[in-house]
């Protein structure tokens, strides 16, 4: 049984080693999967619409505070081709 005496040869610590790290990164491998998947499950949040129209995006600008009233509604004017000349 001991061919090499009572202590494990060359071969069996290498394969020992390789066995150990694999087993390892099998178990680290399998909790990151669980963790994505588990962080995946509830509602996703739908994927901000890429073509806004020009109105969405002053109005979006007027929201947060970026244009005044004035300037709202003057942009929308132009925008729906009501621009009157002013005196």
């Amino acid at each position: 049984m001991y061919w090499y005496g009572e202590h494990m040869s060359g071969w069996g610590w290498a394969l020992m080693t390789i066995s150990t790290v694999a087993i390892w990164a099998l178990i680290v491998t399998g909790v990151v999967v669980l963790i994505r998947h588990v962080s995946r499950i509830g509602p996703q949040p739908e994927p901000a619409a890429s073509c806004h129209t020009a109105e969405q995006l002053l109005a979006e600008r007027f929201a947060r505070g970026q244009i005044d009233e004035t300037e709202y509604r003057s942009r929308l004017d132009t925008l729906r081709g009501h621009n009157q000349p002013r005196d």
